[in-house]
Formats: C-alpha cells, sequence, structure tokens
C-alpha cells in the first residue's frame, strides 16, 4: 500500500491529539494553578535495515506527545489566609488516594477537624505529613512555614522537579511524578493571600486551534485523496493484471 496513506493517517491522528489538548487548554483558562500541556511530534522512520527499505517505509508514522508549559501564571491577590501561591518552579504537596501528587493549586481550605486541605479534597502536606491547624491568625512564610497566632505549627511541603522529569495530569491541576524524583525547592516562595492563575494564553490558544483545525482538514482531504486513489488502482488496473 502507498505509504503516503499511512504518513496522513499517521498525521490525521496526531492532529486530532494535538485538537484536543488545545481544547482542554481553553476549556481550563480560569482554572488556578493549571499548567497548559504543549504538542510534541516524533517522526518514526528509524529502526529499520538498509535491505528492508519497503517495510521502513510503509512503516512511517507520526506521534503526538505533549508536555507541561512550566511558565508562572498570574499572581491573583484574594485576601484570604488559607490561600497560597508559589513564586518559582515548586508545587505543594499533598496526599491524595492516588498516594502523593503536586498541585500549584494553593486555594486551601481547613476541615471541620483543622486539617488543611485542597479545593479536591486532597490533604495538604507538611513536614511529618497532613497539617493539622488549630484556631487563630494563620500566617505563611515564603517558605512556607505555617504559624497560627504566632506559634509555628508546621511547614508546607514544596518540591521542585528537573527539567527532565516527565510530570503527568492527574486532573485539571494536580500532577503526578516518578517517585524519588521530587527534589527539596530551593528556589520557590509561597505568597500568602493569593492565587496563582492558569498560564493559558487565550489568544494564543486560538490561534493554536485554529492552526490544528486547517492541519487536521488537510490530513483529512489527503486520506479521501488517497483512499480513491487505491479504490481506482483496486477497480481499473487490478483486473488487468
Amino acid at each position: 500500500m502507498d505509504s503516503g496513506y499511512y504518513a496522513a493517517c499517521a498525521g490525521l491522528a496526531a492532529q486530532t491529539q494535538a485538537l484536543e489538548l488545545v481544547a482542554h487548554n481553553l476549556a481550563n483558562l480560569a482554572t488556578t494553578g493549571y499548567r497548559g500541556q504543549q504538542t510534541t511530534f516524533h517522526s518514526l522512520l528509524a529502526g529499520h535495515a538498509a535491505v528492508n527499505a519497503n517495510a521502513a517505509v510503509n512503516d512511517y508514522g507520526v506521534l503526538g506527545n505533549s508536555r507541561l508549559d512550566m511558565t508562572a501564571g498570574s499572581l491573583i491577590p484574594t485576601g484570604n489566609p488559607l490561600d497560597a501561591a508559589l513564586s518559582g518552579s515548586g508545587f505543594f504537596a499533598v496526599q491524595s488516594a492516588q498516594g502523593v501528587l503536586y498541585t500549584r493549586d494553593g486555594s486551601f481550605h481547613l476541615t471541620a477537624t483543622g486539617q488543611l486541605v485542597t479545593s479536591q479534597g486532597d490533604a495538604v502536606l507538611g513536614q511529618q505529613g497532613p497539617v493539622i491547624l488549630p484556631t487563630g491568625n494563620v500566617m505563611l512564610s515564603p517558605d512556607g512555614t505555617i504559624s497560627v497566632d504566632g506559634s509555628v505549627v508546621d511547614q508546607l511541603r514544596l518540591a521542585e522537579f528537573s527539567p527532565q522529569t516527565n510530570l503527568t495530569a492527574v486532573g485539571n491541576a494536580t500532577y503526578s511524578a516518578p517517585a524519588g524524583s521530587a527534589l527539596v525547592a530551593a528556589d520557590t516562595a509561597v505568597n500568602q493571600g493569593m492565587l496563582e492563575g492558569s498560564n493559558v494564553s487565550p489568544t494564543e490558544g486560538v490561534v493554536q486551534l485554529i492552526t490544528v483545525q486547517r492541519n487536521t482538514e488537510m490530513l483529512s482531504r489527503a486520506v479521501s485523496a488517497l483512499d480513491g486513489q487505491l479504490n481506482q488502482i483496486a477497480a481499473q488496473d487490478l483486473p488487468k493484471v
């Protein structure tokens, strides 16, 4: 079969994935601490011996992958002492049903038992485990130290990751990381009474959406044209053989 058909089908699948990611980014424009996902593409042309050139061509493919855009979002003042935004590349560590996860969404609140939790209900982690706060005036220091009525209670567990670490989205603004990849935060500061907005640019998102839609339409037409060519060969040329 014509390798162009495989190439067009693989490219169409990759553009479809890219369309879903761009749409997901735009849907989370107002999600606190959201990190946009960027699509990357990889060409699969290698891995075959030269003597098998025909197979190498017909195995052509383009795969879509994604990575997190680690650009910081805007800091939005809220005046709520339990809200926290991070400056730098770090994440809050939280305990969920899936284990320890990481988030930039600092819209925290207290349960009836005084436990500090995220908007999703995950326990915010301190140095010894989930943070439990007594009733009183809460103060957050830039290094994450939590004080209530002037007495130190705990310190938020903050984590940073090397640029090579692959963080996987679990929900809209929560991420999982490979075991042992979390580093002690050295260049991250906590800002009390603020939240970090999504880092997705509406303008760039719309431009990406239009571009991906056009690429998808082009590849769809290519698949239709190649399919018609194959049908013509089957109907007209094969009977002559």
